[in-house]
Protein backbone atom coordinates (compact mmCIF):
# COMPACT_ATOMS: atom_id res chain seq x y z
CA UNK A 1 0.00 0.00 0.00
CA UNK A 2 3.02 2.27 -0.41
CA UNK A 3 1.89 4.24 -3.47
CA UNK A 4 -1.27 4.91 -5.51
CA UNK A 5 0.08 2.41 -8.05
CA UNK A 6 0.40 -0.26 -5.37
CA UNK A 7 -3.12 0.49 -4.13
CA UNK A 8 -4.39 0.02 -7.70
CA UNK A 9 -2.57 -3.32 -7.87
CA UNK A 10 -4.20 -4.40 -4.59
CA UNK A 11 -7.59 -3.47 -6.03
CA UNK A 12 -6.92 -5.75 -9.01
CA UNK A 13 -6.03 -8.64 -6.69
CA UNK A 14 -9.23 -8.08 -4.72
CA UNK A 15 -11.30 -8.06 -7.92
CA UNK A 16 -9.68 -11.29 -9.12
CA UNK A 17 -10.51 -12.98 -5.81
CA UNK A 18 -14.09 -11.73 -5.84
CA UNK A 19 -14.55 -12.82 -9.46
CA UNK A 20 -13.76 -16.38 -8.33
CA UNK A 21 -17.01 -16.27 -6.37
CA UNK A 22 -15.61 -15.27 -3.00
CA UNK A 23 -16.94 -12.72 -0.52
CA UNK A 24 -13.98 -10.55 0.42
CA UNK A 25 -12.97 -8.52 3.45
CA UNK A 26 -9.72 -6.59 3.05
CA UNK A 27 -7.64 -5.38 5.99
CA UNK A 28 -5.05 -2.74 5.15
CA UNK A 29 -2.08 -1.09 6.79
CA UNK A 30 -0.94 2.50 6.45
CA UNK A 31 1.09 3.55 3.43
CA UNK A 32 4.76 2.61 3.61
CA UNK A 33 6.65 4.90 5.99
CA UNK A 34 3.53 6.68 7.21
CA UNK A 35 3.67 5.35 10.78
CA UNK A 36 7.28 6.47 11.13
CA UNK A 37 6.39 9.87 9.69
CA UNK A 38 3.61 10.34 12.22
CA UNK A 39 5.86 9.27 15.10
CA UNK A 40 8.49 11.75 13.93
CA UNK A 41 5.87 14.52 14.02
CA UNK A 42 5.00 13.55 17.60
CA UNK A 43 8.69 13.65 18.55
CA UNK A 44 8.92 17.21 17.23
CA UNK A 45 6.14 18.23 19.60
CA UNK A 46 7.21 16.38 22.76
CA UNK A 47 9.66 13.73 23.89
CA UNK A 48 6.99 12.19 26.16
CA UNK A 49 3.74 11.98 24.20
CA UNK A 50 0.64 10.70 26.02
CA UNK A 51 0.01 7.09 24.83
CA UNK A 52 -3.69 7.82 24.19
CA UNK A 53 -2.82 10.66 21.80
CA UNK A 54 -0.22 8.51 20.02
CA UNK A 55 -3.00 6.04 19.25
CA UNK A 56 -5.25 8.83 17.94
CA UNK A 57 -2.38 10.01 15.73
CA UNK A 58 -1.23 6.65 14.38
CA UNK A 59 -4.74 5.43 13.59
CA UNK A 60 -5.05 8.10 10.91
CA UNK A 61 -2.58 6.26 8.65
CA UNK A 62 -4.97 3.39 7.97
CA UNK A 63 -7.91 5.74 7.53
CA UNK A 64 -6.17 7.10 4.43
CA UNK A 65 -5.56 3.69 2.85
CA UNK A 66 -9.05 2.27 3.46
CA UNK A 67 -10.57 5.26 1.70
CA UNK A 68 -8.14 5.13 -1.22
CA UNK A 69 -8.57 1.39 -1.75
CA UNK A 70 -12.36 1.71 -1.61
CA UNK A 71 -12.14 4.46 -4.23
CA UNK A 72 -9.95 2.25 -6.42
CA UNK A 73 -12.48 -0.58 -6.20
CA UNK A 74 -15.45 1.67 -6.94
CA UNK A 75 -13.62 3.05 -9.97
CA UNK A 76 -13.40 -0.54 -11.27
CA UNK A 77 -17.12 -1.11 -10.84
CA UNK A 78 -16.83 -2.98 -7.55
CA UNK A 79 -19.09 -1.85 -4.70
CA UNK A 80 -16.93 -1.25 -1.63
CA UNK A 81 -17.25 0.29 1.79
CA UNK A 82 -14.47 1.34 4.15
CA UNK A 83 -14.52 1.18 7.95
CA UNK A 84 -12.19 2.19 10.75
CA UNK A 85 -11.66 -0.28 13.57
CA UNK A 86 -14.15 1.60 15.73
CA UNK A 87 -16.82 1.60 13.04
CA UNK A 88 -16.83 -2.20 12.83
CA UNK A 89 -16.72 -2.39 16.63
CA UNK A 90 -13.35 -4.05 17.12
CA UNK A 91 -13.38 -3.87 20.91
CA UNK A 92 -10.05 -3.93 22.74
CA UNK A 93 -8.71 -3.49 26.23
CA UNK A 94 -7.41 -0.06 27.23
CA UNK A 95 -3.67 -0.69 26.97
CA UNK A 96 -2.69 2.05 24.55
CA UNK A 97 -0.06 1.32 21.88
CA UNK A 98 -0.36 -2.48 22.31
CA UNK A 99 -4.02 -3.23 22.96
CA UNK A 100 -5.54 -6.70 22.70
CA UNK A 101 -8.75 -7.51 20.87
CA UNK A 102 -11.60 -8.66 23.11
CA UNK A 103 -14.51 -8.98 20.69
CA UNK A 104 -15.73 -8.09 17.22
CA UNK A 105 -19.31 -7.30 16.27
CA UNK A 106 -19.69 -8.81 12.80
CA UNK A 107 -23.30 -7.83 12.05
CA UNK A 108 -22.39 -4.86 9.86
CA UNK A 109 -19.76 -6.87 7.98
CA UNK A 110 -22.20 -9.67 7.17
CA UNK A 111 -24.78 -7.15 5.94
CA UNK A 112 -22.30 -5.56 3.54
CA UNK A 113 -21.07 -8.91 2.25
CA UNK A 114 -24.67 -10.06 1.71
CA UNK A 115 -25.24 -6.89 -0.32
CA UNK A 116 -22.32 -7.80 -2.59
CA UNK A 117 -19.88 -5.23 -1.28
CA UNK A 118 -16.18 -5.66 -0.63
CA UNK A 119 -15.49 -4.52 2.93
CA UNK A 120 -12.25 -2.62 3.55
CA UNK A 121 -11.23 -2.40 7.21
CA UNK A 122 -8.45 -0.40 8.84
CA UNK A 123 -5.99 -2.75 10.47
CA UNK A 124 -3.95 -2.14 13.61
CA UNK A 125 -6.72 -0.36 15.53
CA UNK A 126 -9.87 -0.65 17.62
CA UNK A 127 -11.70 1.10 20.43
CA UNK A 128 -11.95 0.36 24.13
CA UNK A 129 -15.14 0.28 26.20
CA UNK A 130 -15.02 4.04 26.69
CA UNK A 131 -14.70 4.72 22.96
CA UNK A 132 -11.01 5.63 23.07
CA UNK A 133 -9.05 4.75 19.92
CA UNK A 134 -6.45 2.06 20.59
CA UNK A 135 -3.74 0.49 18.46
CA UNK A 136 -2.48 -3.09 18.52
CA UNK A 137 1.24 -2.47 18.18
CA UNK A 138 3.53 -2.85 15.18
CA UNK A 139 2.27 -5.48 12.76
CA UNK A 140 -1.19 -5.23 14.28
CA UNK A 141 -2.90 -5.32 10.89
CA UNK A 142 -2.08 -9.04 10.68
CA UNK A 143 -3.83 -9.54 14.00
CA UNK A 144 -6.85 -7.56 12.82
CA UNK A 145 -7.09 -9.67 9.67
CA UNK A 146 -6.95 -12.99 11.50
CA UNK A 147 -9.39 -11.83 14.18
CA UNK A 148 -11.89 -10.77 11.50
CA UNK A 149 -11.38 -14.07 9.66
CA UNK A 150 -12.13 -15.93 12.88
CA UNK A 151 -15.22 -13.83 13.61
CA UNK A 152 -16.53 -14.35 10.07
CA UNK A 153 -15.51 -18.04 9.96
CA UNK A 154 -13.59 -17.38 6.76
CA UNK A 155 -12.30 -20.20 4.57
CA UNK A 156 -8.80 -18.71 4.55
CA UNK A 157 -6.95 -15.62 5.70
CA UNK A 158 -4.34 -14.45 3.19
CA UNK A 159 -1.57 -12.17 4.44
CA UNK A 160 0.20 -10.24 1.68
CA UNK A 161 3.70 -9.10 2.62
CA UNK A 162 7.00 -8.16 0.99
CA UNK A 163 8.09 -11.82 0.96
CA UNK A 164 6.55 -14.75 -0.91
CA UNK A 165 6.20 -17.05 2.08
CA UNK A 166 7.90 -18.43 5.16
CA UNK A 167 11.51 -19.53 4.65
CA UNK A 168 13.75 -21.93 6.51
CA UNK A 169 15.58 -18.80 7.68
CA UNK A 170 16.15 -15.23 6.52
CA UNK A 171 17.41 -15.37 2.90
CA UNK A 172 19.39 -12.20 3.53
CA UNK A 173 21.57 -14.20 5.91
CA UNK A 174 21.44 -17.55 4.08
CA UNK A 175 20.84 -17.11 0.32
CA UNK A 176 20.13 -20.85 0.02
CA UNK A 177 17.16 -20.62 2.40
CA UNK A 178 14.13 -22.48 1.05
CA UNK A 179 10.49 -21.39 1.01
CA UNK A 180 8.25 -23.77 2.94
CA UNK A 181 5.05 -24.97 1.28
CA UNK A 182 3.43 -25.64 4.65
CA UNK A 183 4.20 -25.11 8.30
CA UNK A 184 2.20 -25.84 11.43
CA UNK A 185 0.66 -23.18 13.67
CA UNK A 186 2.90 -24.45 16.46
CA UNK A 187 6.06 -24.00 14.43
CA UNK A 188 5.03 -20.59 13.09
CA UNK A 189 4.11 -19.44 16.59
CA UNK A 190 7.55 -20.42 17.84
CA UNK A 191 9.31 -18.79 14.88
CA UNK A 192 7.32 -15.57 15.28
CA UNK A 193 8.07 -15.45 19.01
CA UNK A 194 11.75 -16.16 18.38
CA UNK A 195 12.40 -13.35 15.94
CA UNK A 196 10.90 -14.25 12.56
CA UNK A 197 9.41 -10.99 11.24
CA UNK A 198 7.07 -12.52 8.63
CA UNK A 199 3.99 -12.47 10.89
CA UNK A 200 3.11 -10.88 14.20
CA UNK A 201 2.95 -13.52 16.93
CA UNK A 202 -0.56 -12.54 18.05
CA UNK A 203 -1.91 -13.09 14.54
CA UNK A 204 -0.53 -16.63 14.51
CA UNK A 205 -1.94 -17.27 17.97
CA UNK A 206 -5.38 -16.10 16.87
CA UNK A 207 -5.23 -18.28 13.76
CA UNK A 208 -4.26 -21.37 15.73
CA UNK A 209 -6.83 -20.77 18.47
CA UNK A 210 -9.72 -20.41 16.04
CA UNK A 211 -8.37 -22.78 13.37
CA UNK A 212 -8.17 -20.14 10.63
CA UNK A 213 -6.01 -21.41 7.74
CA UNK A 214 -3.41 -18.72 7.20
CA UNK A 215 -1.51 -18.20 3.93
CA UNK A 216 1.49 -15.89 3.53
CA UNK A 217 1.77 -14.46 -0.01
CA UNK A 218 3.82 -11.86 -1.83
CA UNK A 219 2.28 -8.50 -2.66
CA UNK A 220 4.60 -8.20 -5.66
CA UNK A 221 4.59 -11.57 -7.43
CA UNK A 222 2.30 -14.51 -8.01
CA UNK A 223 2.78 -17.80 -6.15
CA UNK A 224 1.27 -20.27 -3.70
CA UNK A 225 3.06 -18.82 -0.69
CA UNK A 226 3.17 -20.77 2.58
CA UNK A 227 0.10 -22.31 4.19
CA UNK A 228 0.04 -22.27 8.00
CA UNK A 229 -2.29 -24.91 9.33
CA UNK A 230 -2.67 -27.72 11.83
CA UNK A 231 -0.28 -30.66 11.67
CA UNK A 232 -1.65 -33.64 9.76
CA UNK A 233 -0.40 -37.07 8.77
CA UNK A 234 0.29 -36.04 5.18
CA UNK A 235 2.73 -33.31 6.15
CA UNK A 236 6.37 -34.19 5.61
CA UNK A 237 8.02 -34.41 9.00
CA UNK A 238 11.32 -32.58 8.70
CA UNK A 239 13.59 -32.71 11.72
CA UNK A 240 13.87 -28.93 11.63
CA UNK A 241 11.49 -26.61 9.78
CA UNK A 242 13.43 -23.41 10.26
CA UNK A 243 15.96 -21.30 12.09
CA UNK A 244 14.75 -18.10 13.72
CA UNK A 245 16.94 -15.43 15.24
CA UNK A 246 16.45 -12.25 17.19
CA UNK A 247 18.93 -9.39 17.21
CA UNK A 248 16.94 -7.42 19.79
CA UNK A 249 18.13 -9.28 22.89
CA UNK A 250 19.87 -8.07 26.02
CA UNK A 251 20.99 -10.08 29.04
CA UNK A 252 21.01 -9.11 32.74
CA UNK A 253 22.68 -11.02 35.55
CA UNK A 254 22.47 -10.63 39.33
CA UNK A 255 25.01 -12.53 41.43
CA UNK A 256 24.99 -13.54 45.07
CA UNK A 257 21.30 -13.16 45.84
CA UNK A 258 20.23 -14.76 49.13
CA UNK A 259 18.59 -18.07 48.19
CA UNK A 260 15.27 -17.77 49.97
CA UNK A 261 11.73 -18.76 48.95
CA UNK A 262 10.22 -16.18 46.62
CA UNK A 263 13.53 -14.71 45.48
CA UNK A 264 12.61 -15.19 41.80
CA UNK A 265 9.47 -13.13 42.31
CA UNK A 266 11.39 -10.48 44.23
CA UNK A 267 13.74 -10.12 41.26
CA UNK A 268 11.29 -10.32 38.38
CA UNK A 269 8.22 -8.80 40.03
CA UNK A 270 9.47 -5.19 39.74
CA UNK A 271 10.51 -5.86 36.13
CA UNK A 272 7.04 -7.17 35.30
CA UNK A 273 5.42 -4.23 37.11
CA UNK A 274 7.29 -1.95 34.71
CA UNK A 275 5.63 -3.83 31.82
CA UNK A 276 8.98 -5.27 30.67
CA UNK A 277 8.70 -8.73 29.15
CA UNK A 278 11.25 -11.31 30.28
CA UNK A 279 12.28 -14.05 27.86
CA UNK A 280 14.91 -16.67 28.80
CA UNK A 281 15.68 -17.32 32.47
CA UNK A 282 18.57 -19.25 34.05
CA UNK A 283 19.10 -19.72 37.79
CA UNK A 284 22.14 -21.32 39.41
CA UNK A 285 22.64 -22.16 43.09
CA UNK A 286 26.08 -21.17 44.40
CA UNK A 287 28.35 -23.86 45.93
CA UNK A 288 27.72 -22.54 49.43
CA UNK A 289 23.99 -23.24 48.99
CA UNK A 290 23.12 -19.91 50.59
CA UNK A 291 23.06 -17.69 47.51
CA UNK A 292 21.87 -17.94 43.93
CA UNK A 293 22.80 -16.34 40.60
CA UNK A 294 20.02 -15.25 38.27
CA UNK A 295 20.23 -14.40 34.55
CA UNK A 296 17.41 -13.35 32.23
CA UNK A 297 16.94 -11.67 28.86
CA UNK A 298 14.76 -8.74 27.81
CA UNK A 299 14.19 -6.79 24.62
CA UNK A 300 17.18 -4.58 23.87
CA UNK A 301 15.02 -1.45 23.95
CA UNK A 302 14.13 -2.26 27.57
CA UNK A 303 17.71 -2.99 28.63
CA UNK A 304 18.60 0.27 30.37
CA UNK A 305 15.29 0.47 32.22
CA UNK A 306 15.51 -3.18 33.31
CA UNK A 307 19.13 -2.70 34.44
CA UNK A 308 18.11 0.30 36.55
CA UNK A 309 15.28 -1.66 38.18
CA UNK A 310 17.48 -4.70 38.81
CA UNK A 311 20.24 -2.58 40.36
CA UNK A 312 17.77 -1.06 42.79
CA UNK A 313 16.37 -4.52 43.62
CA UNK A 314 19.90 -5.86 44.15
CA UNK A 315 20.62 -3.14 46.70
CA UNK A 316 17.42 -3.98 48.56
CA UNK A 317 18.22 -7.72 48.63
CA UNK A 318 21.91 -7.36 49.42
CA UNK A 319 23.09 -9.03 46.21
CA UNK A 320 26.79 -9.07 45.38
CA UNK A 321 26.81 -7.78 41.80
CA UNK A 322 24.65 -6.77 38.82
CA UNK A 323 25.87 -6.87 35.23
CA UNK A 324 24.40 -6.73 31.76
CA UNK A 325 25.17 -7.23 28.08
CA UNK A 326 23.22 -5.75 25.17
CA UNK A 327 25.46 -7.23 22.46
CA UNK A 328 23.90 -10.68 22.34
CA UNK A 329 21.47 -12.47 19.99
CA UNK A 330 19.21 -15.49 20.19
CA UNK A 331 19.34 -18.28 17.59
CA UNK A 332 16.65 -20.97 17.60
CA UNK A 333 15.94 -24.26 15.85
CA UNK A 334 12.21 -24.96 15.35
CA UNK A 335 10.49 -28.14 14.18
CA UNK A 336 7.71 -30.52 15.19
CA UNK A 337 10.07 -33.33 14.15
CA UNK A 338 11.96 -32.79 17.41
CA UNK A 339 9.23 -34.70 19.20
CA UNK A 340 10.25 -37.96 17.60
CA UNK A 341 13.96 -37.52 16.88
CA UNK A 342 16.86 -37.52 19.34
CA UNK A 343 20.24 -35.89 18.94
CA UNK A 344 19.15 -32.52 17.59
CA UNK A 345 20.53 -30.56 20.55
CA UNK A 346 23.87 -32.36 20.41
CA UNK A 347 24.17 -31.69 16.66
CA UNK A 348 23.41 -28.03 17.26
CA UNK A 349 25.95 -27.68 20.06
CA UNK A 350 28.62 -29.62 18.15
CA UNK A 351 28.12 -27.45 15.05
CA UNK A 352 28.49 -24.22 17.00
CA UNK A 353 31.53 -25.55 18.88
CA UNK A 354 33.26 -26.44 15.60
CA UNK A 355 32.76 -22.84 14.46
CA UNK A 356 34.13 -21.43 17.73
CA UNK A 357 30.76 -20.00 18.79
CA UNK A 358 30.39 -19.92 22.57
CA UNK A 359 26.89 -20.53 23.96
CA UNK A 360 25.91 -18.15 26.76
CA UNK A 361 22.39 -19.45 27.57
CA UNK A 362 20.19 -22.37 26.49
CA UNK A 363 16.41 -22.75 26.49
CA UNK A 364 14.29 -25.60 25.14
CA UNK A 365 10.69 -26.60 24.56
CA UNK A 366 9.07 -29.58 22.89
CA UNK A 367 9.66 -28.20 19.39
CA UNK A 368 12.48 -25.66 19.73
CA UNK A 369 15.98 -25.14 21.06
CA UNK A 370 17.26 -21.60 21.61
CA UNK A 371 20.77 -20.42 22.41
CA UNK A 372 22.14 -17.00 23.24
CA UNK A 373 25.46 -16.13 21.60
CA UNK A 374 27.55 -13.01 21.09
CA UNK A 375 26.10 -10.70 18.46
CA UNK A 376 29.19 -10.93 16.24
CA UNK A 377 28.56 -14.66 15.71
CA UNK A 378 24.94 -14.39 14.52
CA UNK A 379 25.37 -14.94 10.79
CA UNK A 380 28.04 -17.59 11.25
CA UNK A 381 25.81 -19.51 13.66
CA UNK A 382 22.75 -19.36 11.40
CA UNK A 383 24.63 -20.37 8.25
CA UNK A 384 26.45 -23.25 9.90
CA UNK A 385 23.24 -24.63 11.46
CA UNK A 386 21.35 -24.28 8.16
CA UNK A 387 24.06 -26.40 6.52
CA UNK A 388 24.29 -28.89 9.38
CA UNK A 389 20.58 -29.72 9.15
CA UNK A 390 20.55 -29.57 5.33
CA UNK A 391 17.64 -27.12 5.28
CA UNK A 392 18.28 -26.00 1.70
CA UNK A 393 16.90 -29.37 0.55
CA UNK A 394 13.23 -30.45 0.79
CA UNK A 395 12.64 -33.15 3.43
CA UNK A 396 12.69 -36.71 2.20
CA UNK A 397 9.35 -38.50 2.22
Amino acid sequence: MGTPERIAAVAEKVLATRDQGNSVVVVVSAMSGETNRLLALADEITDKPVPREIDVLLSTGEQVTIALLSMALEKRGCAARSYTGGQVHIRTDSVHNKARIREIEDKRLHADLAAGRVVVVAGFQGVDEEGNITTLGRGGSDTTAVALAAALKADECQIYTDVDGVYTTDPRVVPEARRLDRITFEEMLEMASLGSKVLQIRSVGFAGRYNVPLRVLSSFEEGEGTLITYEDEEMEQALISGIAFNRDEAKLTILGVPDTPGVAYQLLGPVADANIEVDMIVQNIAPDGATTDFTFTVHRNEYNRALEILTQTANELGAREVSGDDKIVKVSLVGVGMRSHAGIASTMFKTLAQEGVNIRMISTSEIKISVVVDEKYLELAVRSLHDAFDLAQPPKI
